[in-house]
């Protein structure tokens, strides 16, 4: 049978043990929570609940940024683009057709780093880097910015900041580049939107027109599931970009 002092020393223990098991659970949600402020303010939806934001990542791409702008087009609906710098470099045309018709232009690193992983140093080349490239693109620089899978640590803000740029996450997320097919994308979406209506707040619904390593991605799944969206949603919702919410 234990005796006193033994159980003291192993209830401080098992008390250690759970406030670093506390800790690791709070930093992870800091740096990877999409609603968390933990590490600095960040953008995720306005106060309407009749507001929507169409978001997408990782562009452009040949195969699918053009086709997303017919559709918005047909629809008279504005949506945000967060690039990656690599491929506005590649694909320039194309991004000044984006930022010509209307829409915003955000950026999402000019490599698609984890940047929970990057120095102070290489975070900052890689929101500069992809800046110039949309603002000679387009001529502009971008005010907003995304980053990669949503990482982030206390310096990533404060650097962004200093670049001009807002954070923006979102508060649905569509799961698009796993293969859930059109189905699976618009019940995640639907599910999104049910909580954001619930909570009174717009909806900031993050899809994919590219991918971090190939401009030239099959996002079919995501086209159809935009058309469904923009013809569903249309009669009830507003079509925003992400700067309405400032």
């Amino acid at each position: 049978m234990p005796i006193p002092h033994q159980i003291a020393h192993h209830a401080v223990e098992a008390g250690a043990w759970a406030a670093a098991v506390a800790a690791a659970g709070t930093a992870t949600y800091a740096a990877l929570g999409a609603q968390s402020q933990i590490f600095g303010k960040t953008l995720i939806a306005g106060s309407n609940p009749k507001q929507v934001a169409l978001t997408y990542d990782d562009g452009p791409n040949e195969a699918a940024t053009l086709k997303l702008l017919e559709l918005l087009a047909k629809h008279n609906a504005r949506a945000t683009f967060f690039m990656i710098g690599r491929h506005v470099r590649r694909l320039r045309k194309l991004a000044h057709e984006v930022h010509a018709a209307g829409h915003l232009i955000g950026n999402h690193t000019d490599t698609h780093p984890w940047l929970t992983f990057a120095s102070p140093s290489k975070t900052r080349h890689e929101l500069q880097d992809c800046n110039t490239a949309i603002e000679d693109a387009i001529g502009a620089p971008a005010k907003w910015v995304r980053f990669p899978h949503g990482a982030r640590l206390p310096y990533t803000i404060r650097i962004a900041r200093d670049l001009g740029l807002k954070p923006v996450q979102w508060n649905i997320l569509a799961h698009d580049w796993r293969p859930i097919g059109v189905s699976g994308i618009l019940e995640r979406v639907d599910a999104g939107l049910a909580r954001a209506q619930a909570r009174g707040v717009g909806a900031n619904i993050c899809m994919h027109d590219g991918h971090q390593d190939s401009g030239r991605i099959d996002r079919s799944d995501t086209l159809v599931a935009t058309e469904q969206l923009l013809q569903r949603l249309s009669p009830m919702y507003e079509f925003v970009t992400v700067d309405a919410w400032a």
